[in-house]
């Protein structure tokens, strides 16, 4: 026997000893994976993970498979899968035990004023231009002009009009999440696309999709109706009406047609007696917007208005709005004193029973921007 031939036995020798070893612990293939799982098993999928003992699990070493796959260790390959294919979305979908952290209108609003807006703010045409008679008129009978140290201020809000919704921004994500946890009542985050928003009265799963005319501004006039604890009372209950089984309404789509109401107002200068004497815009384009919103809901209840009649109440209330700006905002304090009081309530006695209201794609709705213009006192763009 040549040297080769028994390098080759002592090599086969000590090969059969080792699986010999092997077999004595571990009897069969199918045993040493359950053993070993066995022991694995109150780790959690993390620290594997940090261990590299998941990959080595669900890897081939050296061209070895075991003769029988288990149920649990082709589990654990695809949550290893599912661990390395997380992607996250920026406010899209929190933690559930850590929802993210609701956001404050103040808070919002100053992230606006420190971000560059420059391009934003070539587009926007602070007053309405006026020509003739019509200059003419306003000149001799029109409110008066809005003081100079406030027009910076209302600049910035016609610039957050011009502003679109952002899903990459995380201050956007939680101006919406905010939105949607205080109308609904949630403790956690949702999706910032899907069907829920639609439950809220959005036309679509994309809420950016209906901001036209208004921009980022109408989900500001959202945010500032849900987090103050009184006129987070007055949303709730025109939320409620909006869901009414006969006198529905998309409700954010409405709110977005209100806030174009405040913005022409603001524009044709109708708010800046209000502006001037309390030198101040911004708190009063707020509560103006909801004033206009609280008027809506009380024609819309005491009427029986329904989906067919919106863009005629829009109208309507724009003439009144534009009109009687401090008559709206008495109302508005009278009102808020009430909730304050406990005593004040839109609904009244009347009950939101009956069949749940459709989605708001299932509805005709019609809006300020979809009537044509009363008069040629402006055109509607920003």
């Amino acid at each position: 026997m040549n040297e080769n031939s028994c390098s080759f036995h002592n090599e086969k020798e000590l090969r059969d000893g080792q699986v010999e070893s092997v077999c004595a612990t571990y009897p069969s293939p199918y045993d040493k994976d359950t053993g070993a799982l066995r022991a694995l098993r109150g780790i959690p999928i993390s620290e594997l993970k940090n261990r590299g003992v998941l990959r080595a699990l669900t890897a081939e070493a050296n061209g070895w498979e075991p003769a029988v796959v288990s149920a649990e260790v082709l589990r654990a390959r695809e949550e290893w899968e599912a661990v390395d294919n997380i992607q996250t979305e920026t406010g899209s979908q929190a933690s559930a035990d850590q929802p993210g952290q609701l956001i404050s209108f103040s808070e919002a609003l100053q992230h606006f004023q420190t971000v560059d807006l420059s391009s934003f703010k070539k587009r926007i045409q602070p007053t309405i231009r006026r020509t003739g008679l019509a200059a003419l008129r306003h000149c001799l009978f029109g409110p008066p002009k809005l003081h100079q140290g406030l027009r910076e201020e209302r600049d910035l809000v016609l610039t957050i009009a011009q502003c679109g919704l952002d899903s990459q921004d995380p201050v956007h994500g939680r101006v919406l999440q905010t939105i949607y946890r205080k109308l609904t009542g949630s403790k956690f985050d949702c999706a910032l696309h899907g069907d829920h928003w639609e439950d809220l009265g959005f036309q679509g799963a994309n809420p950016a999709t209906d901001l036209r005319g208004a921009g980022f501004l109408a989900l500001l006039h959202l945010l500032y109706l849900v987090m103050d604890s009184k006129t987070l009372l007055m949303a709730q209950e025109i939320f409620r009406l909006s869901r009414h089984h006969i006198q529905q309404f998309p409700f954010c789509l409405m709110s977005v047609n209100i806030t174009r109401i405040a913005i022409q107002a603001l524009r044709e200068e109708c708010l800046s007696r209000e502006c001037n004497r309390q030198q101040k815009v911004i708190p009063v384009v707020n509560s103006f917007y909801a004033a206009t919103f609280l008027r809506l809901a009380h024609v819309w209840r005491t009427q029986q208005k329904t989906i067919a009649d919106s863009g005629f109440v829009l109208k309507d209330l724009e003439v009144l709005a534009k009109k009687s700006p401090r008559r709206l905002l008495k109302t508005l304090e009278i009102y808020l004193a009430g909730v304050t009081k406990g005593q004040a309530s839109l609904l009244g006695a009347q009950k939101g029973s009956g069949p749940q209201a459709p989605h708001s794609k299932d509805l005709t709705f019609t809006g300020v921007c979809d009537l044509p213009p009363h008069s040629s006192e402006g055109t509607w763009l920003i």
